[in-house]
């Protein structure tokens, strides 16, 4: 069973979508008990960083996010998810995030030609054998919606990354810890293939 944390953090539809076509049995969640006893845990997430926060401890996820992460189990951080596993972002200042691993949440720097916020598809340059990209190409081509990026602290935790404006660090790994600034639910067979590679862990 996958357990999709429902912090009213909006996105959580076309995951648990996307897991069924897969085959896999999965539950929306904000029960504790339900996230403590399921074998893998995805947090995603679209919104703001201080917002986000405020909507975990409201419910009291955030203990339960360090509990199964603790535990060793596979957790999975999808756009906004990645970001909150991090220290903070320049998004909400003073606002600490689940300081799960370390590193900073920056603004995409402004550049003529480039929209910001960042949405459309970018290739993705793999590194550091990530288990999430297993069996696919090189460059594969995901979906990204964001207005801040990822600068790891741990560069050996870096399994993508993307250009656009910036030097993005696209998803990282950490033992049991996955995460993806990009959207695997609304990035066709690639995406697919992602989540089909997490549910397998």
């Amino acid at each position: 069973m996958i357990a999709i944390i429902d912090y009213d953090a909006g996105n959580l539809k076309s995951v648990e979508k996307a897991l069924v076509s897969l085959g896999q049995e999965c539950i929306v969640t904000r029960n504790m008990r339900e996230i403590e006893t399921a074998d893998k845990v995805i947090l995603p997430g679209v919104g703001s960083f201080g917002e986000a926060m405020e909507q975990l401890k409201k419910y009291d996820l955030h203990r339960v996010i360090a509990e199964v992460t603790e535990k060793g189990t596979p957790f999975l951080g999808i756009c906004l998810g990645l970001q909150l596993l991090f220290e903070g972002s320049e998004e909400s200042s003073g606002v600490e995030g689940l300081n799960l691993l370390k590193g900073r949440i920056l603004r995409i720097p402004d550049k003529e030609g480039l929209k910001i916020p960042h949405i459309g598809w970018n290739s993705l340059d793999l590194q550091n054998n990530g288990r999430l990209f297993a069996g696919l190409s090189k460059q594969p081509y995901v979906y990204f919606v964001h207005s801040y990026y990822l600068k790891a602290e741990d560069e050996s935790i870096v399994k993508a990354t993307t250009e656009y404006s910036a030097h993005i660090h696209a998803s990282v790994e950490k033992g049991n810890i996955f995460a993806c600034q990009f959207h695997p639910e609304k990035s066709s067979t690639v995406g697919l293939q992602i989540l089909k590679n997490f549910a397998g862990i």
